[in-house]
């Protein structure tokens, strides 16, 4: 991965689209439906402290030379069917109220992440920006009965688990949010461990892969593949494990992969 993922706020703020035809038409499309206020003059969107330039120009010079003199200003440019002169990436959007699901490729083949994305719109229901507004709603409540944020986030990744009683593609969920909270003061497990089978991560148990995906620490034997480790949390701290040796005592949830 070459890029970083990020959700960009531009809701009352200037963005710059230029050029004509179907590609900037989509692109003006794009920008008013996140709220953002578009320029279609590049000094105007400088002198006004655009922070995004979209350029659509069907001219590969005046796409370069707009692109360089929006970067020289200090804007992230998107120049459309350039890769080599973008500085992000726009990806195919899948909406669920707050819930926003962006599918990219790194400019590489836009029609691949349109075809994901229309196979996740079968698998999401429409009720899961509903769960997601019912627990932003409890989201202080959350606080007050789970205090320390690690044991917040593994409380809510275990109601979030497929068959839980949150479980995302249960249209249902959203109205056991309060339900679950009156019983979510249960015990919520500091430290799992896990014996790989083979080298392969697709081999991992359901549990398992939840568990990698909760870590706050994944510690490891040498002979962990680097494939299986891949599935943790991209934030979780690593820990080598000497083999045979206790796992190490941190705060968080703790998981210990061993494949000896």
């Amino acid at each position: 991965m070459d890029s970083l993922p990020l959700y960009h706020r531009i809701a009352g703020q200037p963005v710059i689209v230029l050029g004509e035809g179907d590609a900037a038409v989509a692109k003006r499309r794009l920008v008013a439906r996140a709220g953002g206020q578009i320029e279609t003059d590049l000094q105007e969107g400088i002198d006004r402290g655009a922070r995004l330039a979209f350029i659509a120009h069907s001219d590969a010079a005046s796409a370069e030379a707009d692109a360089i003199r929006a970067r020289c200003a200090g804007l992230l440019v998107n120049v459309v069917d350039r890769p080599a002169l973008c500085d992000f990436t726009v990806p195919s959007l899948l909406e669920r109220g707050p819930v926003v699901v962006a599918v990219g490729t790194g400019g590489v083949s836009a029609g691949l992440a349109k075809a994901l994305r229309l196979r996740l719109e079968a698998m999401l229901p429409p009720s899961l920006g509903e769960l997601a507004s019912a627990l932003g709603a409890m989201r202080e409540r959350l606080r007050t009965l789970f205090p320390d944020g690690g044991t917040r986030r593994r409380a809510i990744d275990a109601a979030l688990a497929a068959g839980a009683p949150l479980d995302p593609l249960d249209p249902g969920a959203a109205g056991r949010v309060e339900n679950w909270l009156d019983g979510a003061a249960a015990s919520v497990p500091e430290s799992i461990e896990i014996h790989l089978r083979s080298a392969d991560p697709d081999d991992l148990t359901l549990r398992e892969a939840r568990a990698l995906g909760s870590a706050d620490v994944v510690a490891f034997e040498p002979a962990v593949p680097a494939a299986v480790l891949l599935r943790a949390r991209a934030d979780a701290v690593p820990h080598r494990l000497v083999p045979g040796a206790p796992p190490p005592t941190l705060p968080g949830l703790i998981v210990v992969v061993r494949y000896s």
